[in-house]
Formats: structure tokens, sequence, C-alpha cells
């Protein structure tokens, strides 16, 4: 079984019909993804994104590599395919993006798309983001300030890549909730809804410390979790990792990583608690989406689901289908943030021992550098540095947790042709016959081609 994320830029770019006959001429293929929206070029002058995506300053290396409108770097706006039932929305805070004449002249080229995809026996799902609002897609949107994720100390951090707001915030699992009838009401011949980041993406170490807003102590004291003692445990760590860390201590986690985080045992309560809120917008978005419908959200692998919340077992109660994220061109961008958070306010720490300890402790990059400085976004043209049984590792890891819940592994099309190929094969061979890639815009010919071969 094979999908592939395909964006409506592309839909429109290329024709709905002709882009799938062109796919299923190579591949067998039978699931896809896109998003309710359309596209259409501006400036970047005009509030345009960058496509693709600049991944916080650190992809801007990259291009398209299938171009778009002709264009291997496009500057964008976007607005929804379809015309909001406001009903819905009614009383909310969030309520959705504003049509334009887009709309009304490019909207329909989703329906054709549905009805190709089903005509040629391909399934169809909606991405959508789960704490982003307006939701439609991962750069637009942003929760206002009440309805931020905190820090022990109730600050909101200052370093970011994702817009994702508080899992805990009511007005924005209401709001998902809305969209997501919304969607199945104006186009119910999908299969179902990806939410993407349903839990706390943990692409910076102070992403790692939430949730400790208004709005999570409430979810909290509802039942009965003692927030206040969870907060203040959850800082000590926080202060002691920024601003106390010194070579012993990495020495220490070196030699057992667990019994080095046995000296805050109560921050144990706050992982499950994480969890919880991952439940709860897992559940309420099952109930949004109706019967025989879908519900298959995206998630970071092992050990990084710890951090998000993102509890497979957990999540295999509620939902119909799972994607475990190996997006490997982010893991070692993601190691350097956390050495740079790590290292600000410790500076006389050893960047040999952090790599180190890094590598240890996340299995994402190999070989393990000699100083945490080396930890860095691949260019286009560079393989991924991670050990490839670690992946599979990590996707045998994560279908045992979710029992009979399908798993799938989404492998990223971004990289060097053969290295992709090969990450694509260490995960679809542990993985039931299964695999997902992201993205579309990635697939040049000579990819389709390798993962032609593939199946």
């Amino acid at each position: 079984m094979l999908g592939i994320t395909i964006l409506p830029e592309y839909i429109q770019s290329e024709g709905p019909e002709a882009l799938l006959d062109q796919l299923l001429e190579k591949l067998p293929l039978t699931a896809v993804s896109t998003s309710p929206y359309i596209m259409e070029e501006c400036s970047q002058e005009q509030g345009g994104e960058r496509e693709p995506p600049a991944d916080g300053e650190k992809g801007l290396a990259r291009l398209l590599e299938r171009p778009l409108w002709g264009k291997n770097e496009v500057w964008v706006s976007a607005t929804p395919s379809f015309e909001p039932n406001l009903e819905l929305y009614k009383g909310l805070r969030y309520q959705p993006q504003k049509t334009t004449d887009l709309t009304k002249r490019e909207g329909p080229v989703i329906d054709r798309f549905i009805k190709a995809a089903h005509a040629r026996g391909v399934k169809v799902y909606f991405q959508i983001q789960a704490a982003i609002p307006p939701g439609l897609r991962v750069q637009f949107g942003d929760p206002v300030e009440d309805d931020h994720a905190r820090l022990p100390d109730g600050s909101i951090p200052n370093k970011r890549l994702d817009k994702n707001g508080s899992l805990a915030s009511p007005h924005i699992v209401d709001y998902g909730e809305a969209l997501i009838r919304d969607l199945m009401a104006q186009y119910p011949k999908i299969d179902g809804i990806r939410c993407d980041w349903p839990e706390y993406p943990p692409y910076f170490f102070e992403s790692v410390f939430l949730d400790f807003g208004e709005h999570a102590k409430t979810f909290a004291e509802e039942r009965g979790i003692d927030f206040e003692s969870m907060r203040q445990s959850v800082g000590e760590l926080y202060t002691f990792l920024t601003e106390k860390l010194d070579q012993n201590s990495m020495r220490q986690f070196l030699k057992s990583p667990e019994s080095f985080f046995d000296q805050w045992p109560e921050c144990k309560p706050w992982l499950e608690f994480k969890t919880l809120l991952v439940s709860n917008i897992l559940t309420r978005f099952k109930s949004a989406i109706g019967e025989n419908k879908t519900l298959f959200p995206s998630a970071f692998p092992p050990p990084w689901n710890h951090l998000s919340g993102f509890n497979y077992s957990e999540a295999a109660k509620t939902v119909d289908a799972i994607s475990c994220k190996y997006y490997t061109m982010h893991w070692p961008m993601m190691l350097r943030n956390y050495a740079d958070s790590l290292t600000e306010k410790n500076p006389k720490l050893s960047k040999a021992l952090l790599a180190e300890c890094l590598v240890k402790g996340f299995d994402a990059y190999s070989p393990t550098p000699s100083s945490s400085d080396q930890f860095e976004y691949p260019q286009p043209e560079e393989n991924h540095l991670v050990d490839l049984e670690s992946l599979a590792r990590r996707q045998t890891q994560v279908e045992s947790w979710a029992g009979d819940t399908p798993v799938w592994p989404i492998t990223h099309a971004y990289g060097p042709v053969d290295d992709f190929k090969k990450r694509a094969a260490t995960v679809l061979a542990v993985s039931q016959k299964r695999l997902w890639v992201n993205r579309y815009a990635y697939l040049s010919d000579e990819k389709l081609d390798a993962l032609a071969e593939l199946f």
C-alpha cells in the first residue's frame, strides 16, 4: 500500500487527471492526501509564503524538485477551496479563513481530484492542522496569545518552528471539531482526515517543556491533577538543564540515561499529562468525523513522541490509523537547536560530550560528530546522517505499541535519490507493506522511478 501527500497547488498546476495518471503509470498508488485550500502566486511583499517552506530558515537551501507553475521556488497565498458553513463556527473564538474570488474560480479542482482519484481506485484524505487555526495549511494561521502553550514560568517560548497552540485550549479544540464537521459535510466522499501535529512538536528544546498555561491548569484541575507540583518539578528540571548542566552530569547521563532522570520523579506525571491532552483532542476529533470515516493522525517517532505527548498505544484506542514521521532532515536541526539552548547559559560545556549525549539520547545521527556545532540541516545533495537500522527499530516499536491499528511510516522525499530510496526501503521492509511519502513536491521523475523499483 502506497500513499503520497499531494498538496493542492500541484493539483492546480498539473491537473488532477494528468497528475494521477502519471503516478499510476509507474506506481501501485492506493491513497493520497491533499488539503482543502487552493493557491495562487503572489509576491513576498504582498504577504506571500515561500514554497517550499523555509523550515525555520534552515531549509532555505531546499528547492522544489517538481516545478510548480514552472518554478522551483514560489511565493504564494492560499484561500479555502470551499465556502465554510459559518453556522458551525458560531460563537467560537476562531473563525474560518475568508474566501476570495479564487475560491469560486479554482475551488472545484479539489472536487475533480477526489472524483478522479476514486475513479482510479485511490483513497483520498484531507490533511489539516490539529492546533493551528484556521488549520488548512501549516504555514498559515497562528493562535492568539491566550491560546499559546507556555513554559513552567508562564512565558511563551521565543524559539519555535511550528505555530501550534495549546492542546488544552477549548477554543482550539472547538474550532478543530467544527472544521472537521464542515469538511465532512462539504466533501462527503473523502475517506477521512489526516491531522498533523495533534501533539507538542519538540523542534526546539524550549518546546519540549510545555504546557503550563492557564488552559492547561484548568484541564489538569478538572481531572484532579496536582498542576502546581508538576509545574514546579518540570521547572526545576528545565532550570537545571539550561543553567546548571556540567560535564559530570553529561557523563552520568551517558552511563545511564534512565537513572539520570530519576532525580526528577515528579516529571513523569507531566509526560502522562501531555498524553491526556493528546488523547482528548483525538477523541473529540474522532467524534466529529462521523461513521465510516478514517481519523489518521501523524506523529513524531520514538523517542520524541514521549516528549510530544503522543502515546501510540493510547492513540490506537481512538483512531483508525497512524502515520509515524521519519523526516530525517529535521533531526540534526532539532539536535542542533537543543545543543544551542543547552550551551547558551552553560558556555563551558564540552560540545564533544554534548554531541555524544544527544546522539545517545535520540539515536538520530550517525556517526557521532566531534562537536554539537556539526549538527546541520542537510543540503539537497547531502545524505541524511541517520543509521538505517534505527529507522527500522522505530517502526517495529510503534507497530508493537499500536497493536491492530495500522501505522504507516512516512518517509520524506527531500534528499538525493539513492538516499531517499534507502530510507524508504528500510521502513517499507518492516511496515506490513505500507509506505507514505511526503511530499510530491520533491518526487522528481528519478525518485518516482526509484519508488517503482521498490514496489
